[in-house]
C-alpha cells in the first residue's frame, strides 16, 4: 500500500506549487514574466506593487520552483523557470474560464464589451503571408525586445496616438499584446477605429503564440 507519510509528503510538495499561485498578484507577476525576463524594480512598477511586496511575492514563487533569478550588479532579474510554467499559467486560465462563472464576469468587467474585430492565429498568419496587414505590438518596448511576432512594429499603447503617421491610412492594422486577457490590444483597436482606421486584434497574444511554438523574434529593430 506504500508509506502513508511519504505519500502525504509527496502531495504536500505538489500543493506547494498551488499555494505559490494562490495569489492574484503572484499570478500577475507570472503573467508579466511570461513576456520575458525583468528586474524586480520593473516588475514592481508594472504590477503596481511596492518593492518589498513585489520581492516577497517573487520569493514565494522562487521557493516553489516557478521562477529563477540572475544578478547583474546590484539588480536582480527574474524569469520563469521553464516553458512549462507558462503552459501551467495558460491552463489555469483555461480551466478557470471553463468552470468558474466569476472568471467570465471579471473578464467582461475588465476587458469591456466584445466590440472589436478579432483574428485567430491562423488568420493572422495568412494575412501576414499575403502581405496585406500591418501588425503592431502594443506592449511596452521591453516586452517587445524580449520577444515579438516577426515583422511586428513596436507601438506601445501609450505612444499610439502620437505615432499614427507611421501606420497606413487605408490598410488593415492588427494589434496584439500579452495574451487573451490583456486589455492593451482591445484599447488599441478601439482607439484606431475611432480615428477611422481599419483595425482588428489578435484574439490571443504573445503567451499563446510562444506556447504554440511559432517563430519569435527578439531585439528592438522594427521593420
Amino acid at each position: 500500500m506504500g508509506d502513508t507519510a511519504a505519500k502525504t509528503a509527496l502531495f504536500e510538495a505538489f500543493a506547494s506549487v498551488g499555494k505559490a499561485l494562490a495569489s492574484g498578484k503572484r499570478l500577475e507577476l507570472v503573467d508579466l514574466l511570461a513576456q520575458g525576463e525583468r528586474s524586480v524594480e520593473a516588475l514592481a512598477q508594472a504590477a503596481g506593487l511596492g518593492m518589498t511586496t513585489a520581492s516577497n511575492h517573487l520569493q514565494v514563487l522562487k521557493q516553489a520552483g516557478l521562477v529563477a533569478t540572475r544578478r547583474q550588479g546590484t539588480k536582480v532579474f527574474y524569469r520563469l523557470a521553464g516553458h512549462d510554467v507558462a503552459a501551467l499559467w495558460a491552463l489555469l486560465r483555461q480551466v478557470g474560464s471553463a468552470h468558474l462563472a466569476e472568471v467570465g464576469r471579471a473578464r467582461a468587467a475588465y476587458l469591456g464589451a466584445d466590440d472589436t474585430q478579432r483574428l485567430t492565429r491562423e488568420q493572422l498568419r495568412e494575412r501576414i503571408a499575403a502581405g496585406d496587414v500591418t501588425l503592431i505590438d502594443v506592449r511596452p518596448g521591453e516586452e517587445y525586445a524580449a520577444g515579438h511576432i516577426p515583422g511586428a512594429l513596436s507601438l506601445p499603447l501609450d505612444e499610439l496616438a502620437g505615432r499614427l503617421n507611421e501606420l497606413p491610412s487605408d490598410g488593415a492594422i492588427v494589434a496584439y499584446c500579452r495574451g487573451a486577457y490583456c486589455v492593451l490590444a482591445y484599447e488599441a483597436v478601439r482607439s484606431l477605429t475611432a480615428r477611422g482606421r481599419t483595425a482588428a486584434r489578435l484574439e490571443e497574444g504573445m503567451l499563446e503564440w510562444r506556447l504554440a511554438g511559432l517563430p519569435v523574434a527578439t531585439g528592438t529593430t522594427t521593420p
